[in-house]
């Protein structure tokens, strides 16, 4: 599968118009993103609602205050991703150039005195009326774009030359650095992550990345040396040590998910979201739904993200098939990143990885997060559009065009 990713070698017939008497399968959405998407849109509804009741009134707010701005976020989210049906990939391509600076001023920005805003410590929002908006939400999707330009033009050297693929990694240790100073290692590390996985299926090197991921240990391990972070891995090795101080989050995260058992206490019957486990609404979600549905409810909502990251991917060799390495590659970005998330903020959840502060994409309480999730996935949507559109309905099948009936 790499090989073919980082050749990407379309067929001869690619995006030739369309022989006499012969009609272009009908486009429409892809399901087998719109299905998963839509079904985690729903989970996250009912779990939010279930999840953010006592912390609404806790603190003096209607019931259903986060419920409603969440349901406000999905519907904006929604619009926004419609409206990227009519911006073509080719304008996102023409564009990503620029995303390289532009991402680095916007997280520079947080940290000018009196337009970032602090929460719990950490300087990652800039108000935005009834907004705090995470602006490293908004740069990881500029860093997907940047890099499938970057990838698209240099593919070839990437897979020959070092200094190739050192650039990309250097401007995601540029990232990194500031995130840091925020602090945001989550993100840091999410964002490196991604940068890397598109550079090994563009093609790059085993031992180029080897060698770069070296370099990348020592300025992560001096990160975790900071004394919150090194209570947090601490707490993370042994949670019961200190049960009411540092590791008060993750050991009320596994008591709700042992409390779920196969299948779960019951919708809205959760004990560990009454103030016990903090941040129910946002980042420890996930435990509040293994308390309410169990085994069987975790089982769904992996499996949907395996659907829709799987589907991501195959859009992204879709591309790559039809000569149009730039969508493929923000495909790929893309998937890595949902994928990358997800997966860091179950295992958060599920005490395998140490606690970071990331949402879970989709089903989360969180604006800036929803926004630029179903802003990315109109994007997907648009490539598998325009695949389409340009060979058909044969992006992937190779199946011949269908004939008109006379």
């Amino acid at each position: 599968m790499r090989k073919m990713i980082a050749t990407g070698k379309p067929p001869d017939a690619r995006r030739q118009a369309l022989p006499a008497g012969v009609s272009p399968v009908p486009v429409r959405p892809d399901s087998y993103i719109l299905v998963p998407a839509l079904l985690l849109l729903a989970i996250g509804v009912v779990m939010v609602g279930s999840a953010s009741i006592a912390i609404a009134e806790g603190q003096g707010a209607s019931s259903y205050h986060y419920l409603l701005r969440h349901l406000i976020f999905i519907a904006i989210g929604v619009l926004l991703a419609l409206a990227l049906r009519v911006i073509p990939v080719a304008f996102l391509e023409r564009i990503s150039r620029p995303m390289m600076g532009l991402s680095v001023l916007l997280l520079l920005l947080v940290l000018i005195p009196g337009l970032g805003h602090t929460v719990n410590g950490s300087t990652r929002w800039i108000r935005l009326g009834f907004l705090n908006f995470q602006v490293v939400e908004a740069v990881k999707l500029m860093v997907i774009i940047y890099l499938a330009g970057y990838l698209a033009r240099k593919a070839q050297l990437v897979r020959s030359r070092f200094f190739d693929t050192l650039k990309p990694l250097m401007f995601a240790g540029l990232l990194s650095v500031i995130l840091l100073l925020q602090p945001d290692m989550g993100s840091a590390a999410v964002i490196t992550a991604i940068v890397a996985g598109m550079v090994w299926l563009a093609g790059a090197a085993w031992r180029h990345i080897f060698v770069l991921g070296l370099l990348t240990l020592p300025a992560f391990g001096f990160a975790a040396m900071e004394p919150y972070r090194l209570r947090r891995i601490v707490s993370f090795m042994d949670p019961w040590a200190d049960p009411f101080a540092s590791g008060f989050q993750l050991t009320q995260a596994l008591i709700a998910v042992g409390r779920g058992e196969l299948f779960g206490v019951g919708i809205g019957a959760s004990i560990q979201k009454l103030f016990y486990l903090p941040e129910a609404h946002t980042d420890f979600i996930f435990a509040v739904l293994a308390e309410e549905f169990g085994l069987a409810g975790v089982i769904v909502v992996l499996a949907l993200f395996l659907l829709l990251v799987t589907r991501v991917m195959v859009i992204g060799i879709m591309a790559h098939r039809n000569g149009q390495p730039f969508a493929g590659f923000v495909a790929y970005g893309i998937g890595l990143w949902i994928g990358l998330q997800a997966l860091v903020s179950v295992g958060v959840n599920l005490g395998v990885l140490p606690t970071k502060g990331l949402t879970l994409p989709l089903i989360s309480s969180g604006g800036s997060s929803m926004l630029i999730t179903l802003v990315a996935i109109g994007i997907v949507l648009r490539i598998k559009y325009e695949l389409d559109r340009d060979c058909g309905g044969c992006a992937f099948s190779r199946k011949k065009p269908r004939e008109v009936k006379a």
